[in-house]
């Protein structure tokens, strides 16, 4: 089942936070997001991340940087709720897919349109996106975006911004593996992939599977 949690206070005061980092949640997709609110007012209907539904499965789609002058048509299927660059954008991604393919098509199928479009969108400015099915998740870089894949066996992590020090051996299984994608490096003792800009890497339990460039 899918939990969408929003809010539109800043994270250090949020009530939200303080329920996800306090509530048992187990998911093999989560995405967060902190918005810049570099288009749109502060409200929840331009929070990310944002949802819609397509073939029969929610999409979560949450988007980093800005983009300039992009103003699609209303479309068929979808249409956006708040006035963000990012959900135009989402919804434009959706319109496309859902235009193309009644049905889910072959996975390689998909990934080069989510390229396609990706690489088209990217042209109105900066797209770092996120965008999830709770079965793959598509990670896109335009400026900055990092990523690491942690499993078996399990070290010890210290974060980048505070003296915190997590043992993920006490966390986890053995058979566990766990992909972790970000803006910027969130530990400085293990070793981040840096993605390039244009780049579109499609993971899958916790793994990349698929990368165009």
């Amino acid at each position: 089942m899918l939990k969408l949690f929003l809010d539109t206070k800043p994270s250090a005061e949020s009530p939200v936070a303080h329920l996800v980092r306090n509530y048992p949640i187990k998911s093999e997709h989560v995405i967060a997001h902190i918005r810049k609110a570099t288009q749109g007012e502060i409200l929840l209907a331009n929070t990310h991340p944002f949802r819609r539904e397509m073939w029969g499965r929610y999409w979560i789609f949450a988007h980093n940087g800005d983009l300039k002058n992009f103003e699609p048509g209303p479309g068929c299927y979808y249409n956006p709720v708040g006035s963000t660059d990012s959900e135009r954008a989402f919804c434009y991604l959706m319109e496309k897919l859902r235009a193309k393919w009644c049905q889910p098509p072959q996975l390689d199928e998909l990934f080069a349109e989510v390229a396609r479009l990706a690489e088209e969108i990217r042209g109105y400015g900066v797209f770092n996106f996120m965008l999830s099915n709770g079965e793959v998740l598509f990670s896109h870089c335009s400026t900055h975006l990092h990523y690491i894949v942690r499993q078996a066996p399990f070290h010890e992590a210290h974060l980048v911004d505070d003296d915190v020090t997590v043992d993920f051996s006490t966390v986890t299984t053995p058979q566990d593996r766990v992909a972790v994608i970000a803006t910027q490096p969130l530990t400085d003792n293990e070793h981040w992939t840096q993605l390039e800009p244009g780049q579109l890497i499609l993971f899958r339990d916790g793994a990349p599977l698929l990368s165009r460039l």
